[in-house]
């Protein structure tokens, strides 16, 4: 027998004595949440940015965002406990990230996104007006990154250029900007391997794909 344990009630946002957002009835969310993890389990992206759409969705679901990872959006955040959701979505991305390297079993990513409180809400927010789940993935790998390289010397390594790069990549940048951000100087170094392999793994995406040797190119995340 399945012990459910999701809300039996309506839950909201408040911004002082004001709704300013509901969350989807209470009856409804034991088929969203079904819908996030066939998704999870189908899908192919890769589970850095995998976990950190997973917490958003379970977090603050928005319009479009799974459909540019395939797999339709609503308009509605789930919110599935009547309380604690903002830390179970924390620990449900660490239980993502610990299946995909047992590395981060032991390596506390929500402990410095607490630290981080204003910034996580604050990539929340723009994601939801945008629209577009870079902010907070962009937002969430600079954390996963941070703790990582933070935690264990020995962790260091396990992180890849492409990864590194991901994590300073913010809106749309160019591939000065980028070698700026990670402090490098070698170009031939830098486009080897950082560049080319979050190109290759479809991470990134150039804004003048037709023209990649344009002055003007800048790269930004996919989906």
């Amino acid at each position: 027998m399945q012990l459910v344990l999701y809300r039996h009630g309506g839950v909201g946002v408040m911004a002082g004595q004001q709704v300013i957002h509901m969350a989807p009835p209470a009856d409804r969310v034991p088929h969203l949440m079904s819908d996030l993890f066939t998704w999870l389990a189908a899908t192919d992206v890769h589970p850095l940015i995998a976990s950190s759409v997973f917490h958003y969705e379970f977090m603050y679901r928005t319009y479009g965002m799974r459909r540019r990872h395939g797999c339709r959006g609503t308009a509605e955040f789930i919110h599935p406990f009547a309380d604690g959701n903002v830390r179970m979505g924390w620990l449900r991305q660490s239980l993502i990230l610990a299946r995909w390297n047992p590395l981060f079993a032991d390596i506390p990513v929500e402990s410095l996104i607490f630290e981080h409180q204003a910034e996580y809400y604050q990539a929340t927010q723009e994601s939801t007006q945008k629209t577009d789940s870079a902010p907070f993935i962009a937002f969430m790998l600079r954390m996963i990154l941070d703790t990582v390289t933070s935690s264990t010397p020995e962790a260091a390594p396990e992180v890849t250029p492409e990864v590194r790069l991901l994590s300073v990549l913010a809106g749309e940048m160019t591939r000065q900007q980028l070698k700026e951000a990670l402090r490098l100087k070698d170009d031939e170094h830098f486009r080897k391997a950082y560049l080319l392999p979050a190109l290759d793994a479809g991470l990134i995406k150039m804004t003048i794909p037709d023209k990649p040797r344009s002055s003007k190119q800048k790269y930004r995340l996919t989906g």
